[in-house]
């Protein structure tokens, strides 16, 4: 990986959206239309994913800005599952006739679930979608509300995608950020999801977390290489106090510098490329012969709300608080909050609390801008015949202006029949999306910075 002229940092370290929907969260709205819901679904594909949202955890990470609700008590969990399977009625006579092709459980801690928990909400996944019998299953796992049994039970319901959440192996680290956990317990649970046979082991990595340095994070990296998982994501950590309380727990002297964290981030991508992953993009790697880096070596790559995925783009329904679904070309997103989430179900109605129908040209900046931050190029000549373009940079005379500092510092390269991000530039692929961006100026200080 290249581009680490410090020049180009300060220029293109911008404010921009991670690009897991075009338009962001942010366009969504609540003057939307409940109806929209069913014409997007009847109008759909038959193959959908499911994202299942489990707020719950045991325990306040400071650095965390996910959704989620602090407790100890197990049976808030049983009344979550209630509200959900209402939920997941609302939704089937909706989707008769989609078959459930992917499910991912995502959080809040997932693994908060106890086993019968976990069979409880797969049973009802069954019992009210058409789920194939090659369905992929995933769910995202904290080591420290994880065990052998319950990873061996997840293995028997036919989960075969884990992802666990590491973020750094340095103790100081772990204490800063209230996340303490054992490196000898991830490495267990490591060998122990190979020698279940589970397809695909993820392991989650944060840089720019409070008092990480480039010599502690060397050990992290290091022992990540040994346990060979099959992928890597690796986030910057966005600090932002003033939106999420718990940061404000973290001292801002205890956070690394601008160079610190450019630091750690090249430290890390040098250290992934030499042990032989693939950059998929942004902050994700995958070794060669993983499904995901096969989908791009094939032009086949996705992105949704859950990051690249090999399916589900513009196929995905969301169950639970603040869940986003995006179904043929609408986006919905469930209340934020479990009072008002559950507070729909006795009404037998969709928790939905905003939404937001793409019109063309938002459909065509899309597929545009899947295709760069996916496969780091675009075939002008087909994209134009694909959605009727007299000509490309007439329609994006806008674009072309805010590219043209990236064409000139050998980022990106266009010609007549491609528009490419030059390995060099691929570091940047969000902040050369965002020119693309019809929407950006209205939020942008609402996003984090690329690095």
């Amino acid at each position: 990986m290249q581009g680490w002229d410090p020049k180009l940092i300060a220029k293109y370290n911008i404010n921009g959206p991670r690009y897991t929907s075009y338009p962001t969260a942010l366009a969504l709205t609540d003057e939307f239309d409940l109806g929209k819901v069913q014409v997007a679904i009847d109008g759909s594909r038959d193959d959908l994913s499911l994202y299942i949202h489990i707020p719950f955890c045991h325990k306040l990470c400071y650095y965390c800005g996910c959704n989620k609700v602090i407790t100890r008590h197990q049976h808030k969990a049983d009344n979550y599952l209630d509200a959900l399977e209402l939920e997941m009625a609302l939704y089937e006579q909706k989707l008769q006739g989609k078959r459930i092709h992917q499910i991912h459980l995502g959080g809040g801690t997932p693994t908060f679930l106890t086993n019968s928990q976990l069979s409880r909400l797969l049973l009802a996944l069954h019992r009210h979608f058409d789920i194939a019998v090659d369905a992929e299953l995933s769910i995202e796992i904290d080591p420290r509300s994880c065990n052998d049994d319950k990873l061996r039970h997840l293995r028997k319901l036919g989960f075969g995608r884990v992802s666990f959440g590491v973020q750094d192996l340095d103790e100081k680290v772990q204490i800063a950020i209230n996340r303490v956990q054992e490196t000898d317990l991830i490495r267990h649970q490591v060998a122990l999801c190979r020698e279940l046979g589970f397809a695909s082991i993820n392991l989650d990595l944060v840089y720019g977390l409070p008092y990480q340095h480039p010599e502690s994070f060397a050990e992290t990296l290091a022992e990540i290489v040994r346990l060979s998982p099959d992928r890597i994501s690796l986030f910057s950590y966005a600090h932002l106090p003033a939106r999420f309380a718990a940061q404000r727990k973290i001292p801002d002297a205890s956070l690394p510098t601008s160079a610190t964290k450019l630091a750690l981030l090249q430290q890390s991508i040098e250290a992934f490329e030499q042990a032989g992953y693939q950059f998929i993009g942004m902050d994700h790697f995958a070794k060669p012969d993983d499904e995901l880096a096969k989908a791009q070596q094939q032009g086949k790559l996705q992105r949704n709300f859950q990051g690249y995925t090999t399916h589900g783009q513009d196929a995905l329904i969301g169950l639970g608080v603040s869940s986003i679904s995006q179904v043929n070309g609408v986006l919905w997103q469930n209340a934020k909050e479990l009072p008002a989430y559950y507070e729909a179900m006795p009404q037998r109605s969709l928790p939905v609390q905003k939404g937001f129908s793409l019109c063309d040209d938002d459909k065509m900046r899309a597929a545009l801008i899947s295709q760069l931050i996916c496969h780091f190029n675009l075939d002008i000549p087909a994209f134009c015949q694909t959605w009727q373009l007299a000509d490309f940079w007439r329609t994006f005379a806008d674009a072309y202006d805010s590219l043209r500092p990236f064409i000139d510092d050998g980022l990106v390269r266009v010609t007549d029949s491609q528009l490419e991000v030059l390995p060099k530039g691929r570091f940047w692929v969000r902040s050369i999306c965002a020119c693309f961006d019809a929407y950006l100026q209205q939020g942008q200080m609402r996003y984090s910075k690329v690095v």
